[in-house]
């Protein structure tokens, strides 16, 4: 067994501490009127910015998330958001250990907002405010395109080559 102090070593434990927290993924909390901006507002350097509503105890979300981890890595044109729709108060206990043990990539973000009723037809007058939801922004365009269903196998896919086929 190894027996290192603390005391004897600080460096080692601090560059220790460095490595194994320096990989995991943050969980951002946003307001609101953070998401709209950020909706509004796409990055220019992508084509499109996809927004993922979902929740970790939600058993279709957590199916598909790998589509959408499969596609933040492989296509460039894509920024990738997924929006997490816990309550704020399971970010460290819930949230951010799931995203931490599942090695997740992209973007994560925590609704912070007690009155999704309020939020849910600003995000989509189609949105019945169930989860899976998902709201497809095309960046030249301006375009938006809802889906209030779980994607499976090839259909995020399709529905990303739709949206560039439409506006190109």
């Amino acid at each position: 067994m190894w027996n290192i102090s603390i005391n004897k070593y600080p460096l080692f434990f601090v560059i220790l501490m460095m490595a194994t927290t320096g990989y995991a993924q943050t969980v951002e909390v946003v307001k609101e009127d953070q998401l709209y901006t950020m909706i509004d507002t796409c990055d220019d350097e992508y084509d499109i910015c996809l927004y993922n509503f979902w929740a970790t105890w939600c058993a279709p979300c957590i199916r598909e998330l790998p589509y959408f981890e499969a596609l933040n890595k492989s296509d460039k044109r894509v920024k990738v958001h997924l929006v997490s729709m816990d309550a704020v108060e399971d970010l460290h206990s819930k949230v951010q250990p799931f995203i931490r043990k599942r090695g997740m990539k992209s973007s994560v973000f925590l609704l912070d907002e007690t009155d999704f009723n309020e939020i849910i037809p600003s995000i989509s007058k189609e949105w019945t405010g169930a989860i899976p939801a998902t709201l497809i922004v095309d960046n030249k365009s301006g375009q938006k395109y809802f889906y209030e269903k779980e994607f499976k196998d090839n259909e995020l896919e399709i529905a990303i080559e739709k949206v560039l086929t439409i506006n190109n």
